[in-house]
């Protein structure tokens, strides 16, 4: 693929299965038992799903101008939480927040240097000088290479992969869908089937709360959500489905090694921006990749 693609099309298709799990969901959180524990957490994330999802699909709807500003405003919340945990300076924000927002805007107005199929080398070679800079400007040798090493990490780890928002187009909604719904199916699997057995198993120390059964809940609700808006294709459905577990685990990894629970406190059931779409951002990297 190049250039943008409108994605009016695919929310069209997106529509009733949204509101229909939206509403399906709503039924299902809104009859539990008050004695369950997590009623109000389920609850706070249900509202959270019923504001955010329409501001996701009405952004992509109104083609590369929406899908430019979605990327931006959630590229610069989530940069913002990401300095914070890593301890990075002000100077390395300020790099950060400029490439939240520039990164997409040549994805939108600039096209060839960002295509989905490959990131133009004068970009990669930009984004490894503008994240040295600060350190190098402020000759830090104590921690001067940890500072440029996760500054590089962040751009790869957040605007880059949201300019996928608007190179992928049809794509980058079926995308974002197929996540929501795979977290809803990981959920689901690690709840059903993960309590005893091989699937109970933990796929890494890092979260011992993702199991295999998870892994199985959410391949199922993936491809269920790829297949419904007409994007089904086996390589796609590898690249979203490796987005949704890894994505979750490399978050868990920042936030362990900056010793928090979760990335903020602002948004409700969730935590923070980047707890919430952790593995959006690896999906749509992946997704890049695969549709080249």
């Amino acid at each position: 693929m190049s250039g943008v693609v409108f994605a009016g099309e695919a929310v069209g298709r997106a529509v009733p299965l949204v509101a229909g799990a939206l509403g399906a969901s709503g039924i299902a959180v809104a009859a539990l038992p008050s004695r369950l524990a997590m009623r109000a957490e389920l609850r706070k994330r249900w509202r959270t799903w019923a504001i955010a999802a329409p501001v996701f699909l009405g952004a992509l709807f109104l083609g590369a101008g929406g899908a430019f500003a979605l990327a931006a405003a959630l590229g610069a919340t989530a940069v913002g939480e990401y300095v914070r945990m890593a301890g990075l300076p002000r100077a390395e924000y300020a790099v950060l927040l400029v490439a939240a927002v520039v990164l997409p805007a040549l994805a939108w107005l600039v096209p060839a240097a960002v295509d989905g199929r490959a990131v133009d080398l004068r970009v990669v070679a930009l984004l490894l000088v503008v994240a040295a800079l600060p350190a190098l400007l402020a000759g830090d040798d104590e921690r001067g290479f940890t500072r440029c090493v996760r500054t590089v990490f962040a751009l790869l780890w957040i605007p880059l992969p949201l300019t996928g928002l608007v190179v992928l187009g049809d794509t980058a909604v079926a995308v974002g869908l197929a996540v929501a719904l795979g977290d809803v199916g990981a959920w689901c699997g690690g709840t059903a089937l993960g309590r005893r057995g091989v699937l109970a198993r933990s796929l890494s120390p890092l979260s011992p709360s993702k199991t295999w059964a998870g892994v199985l809940g959410a391949a199922g609700a993936t491809a269920v959500a790829l297949g419904a808006v007409g994007a089904f294709t086996p390589v796609l459905w590898a690249a979203v489905l490796t987005g949704c577990v890894l994505g979750d685990l490399l978050e868990s990894m920042v936030k362990r090694e900056a010793g928090v629970k979760d990335a903020g406190s602002w948004l409700p059931g969730f935590g923070g921006l980047l707890d919430r779409i952790d593995s959006l951002l690896l999906a749509l990297l992946l997704a890049m990749v695969v549709t080249a």
